[in-house]
């Protein structure tokens, strides 16, 4: 019981937060051209999102053990 609970994941979502940020990065320009305000805003989006999980995936969890 105690090997299956130290094999579990932690943190899945903050990589999934990376990833999602990611593809608004690289979508954003083609999201809605006619709008470029959309876009814009997708790509802002994506980088908060991307930093918000960059730093609960690796900055947070180095913090810890220091």
């Amino acid at each position: 019981m105690a090997h299956n609970e130290h094999n579990k994941s932690k943190n899945s979502g903050s990589f999934a937060m990376i990833i999602l940020g990611a593809l608004l990065l690289y979508l954003a320009p083609n999201i809605n051209p006619s709008n470029p305000i959309l876009g814009a805003i997708a790509l802002i989006g994506g980088i908060i999102i991307g930093g918000v999980g960059f730093y609960l995936k690796f900055i947070r969890t180095r913090a810890k053990k220091v």
